[in-house]
Order: structure tokens, then sequence, then C-alpha cells
């Protein structure tokens, strides 16, 4: 027989893996979250995003007000708008912070936009897609201009993704300086008139992975140097008559 306390630690490990699921968002307000009320608000029972009437200035994002390591998340997304006014795009941000000062958000991002669905984006941070989706498959899954179910496992530096339960992304992070902890934040992104909406997110938290890096140890996103301003230009002496 396995000695009582291997028999107690077996069963703690299973009852963390078992741990239930639970909703991010209550169907009616922004608790547990925090964005620029301006961009950001509830509508038909969705967080909401962008605008149909207006361009969308600069990246915005909605943000959990907790942070989450390992985890397998599923949300519905509605992604609407006229490409003839600007970029339509959103996305899922994981394992992120706010940039001080700042609308973005560094870390992660699962993309969602016409050519970009499944594809893993580093914002603000390497700012740069860093994998493609597995083929093209996920992006013939896609249901333009209506709801699509996104799942995302985060597991160490392992991330997936599936879009309508088609197999989209397998990423494994390779460098140590990247934290595997944060918080979850939806985009709409700058550019078009565009509305994005997020219904029916639910989340399983996952046993942590022992050692793995976080932005405590790694170091917070910076703050950004403001914007250089132009220099003006040079005088132009009067003519001689």
């Amino acid at each position: 027989m396995l000695p009582r306390i291997l028999v107690l630690a077996l069963l703690a490990v299973s009852v963390l893996r078992a741990a239930p699921a639970t909703s991010l968002f209550d169907g009616r307000t922004l608790a547990g979250w925090e964005g620029d009320l301006k961009w950001w608000r509830v509508q038909d029972g969705a967080l909401t995003g962008g605008s149909a009437t207006e361009k969308v200035p600069k990246n915005f994002f909605l943000a959990t007000t907790r942070s989450f390591k390992n985890f397998n998340l599923r949300v519905k997304i509605k992604l609407t708008g006229d490409p003839k006014t600007g970029m339509i795009n959103s996305g899922v941000q994981i394992r992120s912070l706010r940039v001080p000062d700042h609308t973005e958000m560094s870390g992660y991002q699962v993309d969602a936009g016409d050519k970009w669905w499944g594809k893993l984006y580093d914002e603000s941070r390497r700012n740069k897609v860093i994998a493609e989706p597995i083929d093209a498959a996920a992006d013939a899954a896609v249901k333009k201009e209506d709801w699509n179910d996104y799942r995302i496992l985060a597991e160490g530096p392992r991330i997936r993704s599936w879009i309508n339960g088609v197999p989209a992304l397998d990423y494994t992070e390779t460098d140590p300086a990247i934290a595997l902890d944060g918080k979850i934040a939806l985009q709409i992104h700058s550019g078009g008139m565009a509305l994005v909406q997020f219904k029916d997110l639910v989340i399983e938290e996952l046993a942590p992975t022992p050692g793995a890096p976080t932005w405590d140890k790694v170091g917070h996103p910076k703050p950004r140097p403001p914007a250089k301003k132009k220099n003006a230009p040079p005088a132009i002496a009067p003519s001689a008559k």
C-alpha cells in the first residue's frame, strides 16, 4: 500500500488539477475588469469594445484585475467592421501586464482578424508575430462577422489554441526571460471603425509550473519614452532686394 502522506499528496494534486471552471464575466457588469470606459462597455450581454461610428485611435485593452499562470480559457468572440475604414482586428492577451501610463499591454496576444486568426503576436515586447497557425484549416473554420469559439490552453511554456474546435496554434516558448504569468485582456485594434464583442468567458485554472519565470522575476514593462517632437524647419532668410 502507498504511504498515507503520498496518498494525501496525490489527492491534493488531483483536486488542484480538477479545479472547477469559473466565469470571468457576469453578463451584466465590468466587475473583475478594468479599462478605458470610452471604448469598453457591456452591450447586448457581451463585453464590447470599439465603435461603429468613430475610428479607434489607439489600441485599447480591457484587462482582468487579477493574474493567471496555467489555464484553459474558452471565449466566444465576434468582430465586425468595414475594412475600408481601417484595420479591423482584435485579440486575446494572455500572461500580460499594462505598459505604465499607456494604453498598451505587454505580452502574448492570441490574434483575431482577417489574415490574423490563430497567429501569436508578442505585443509591446518583441513586437512581432512569434508563431503562425498550424495550417489553413483554422482560418477556414472562422465564421466572418459572427460568433467564433476560441479556446486557449497555456501550460508552462506551451501555448495552444483552437478556433471552433479546429487546432490553430501550438507554440513553445524557449526564452527563459519571458514571464509565464499575467493578466488576460481583450483588444480592440486601432485604425478602423470596428466593434468586437466577447461572451461566455470561462477559465479553468491548472496547476502552476514549478520555477516558471514570472513578471516579478524578469521585470515589469517599462514606461515608454515620450514621442520625439519633429524639428522645426530651418528659417528661410529673406531675399535681398
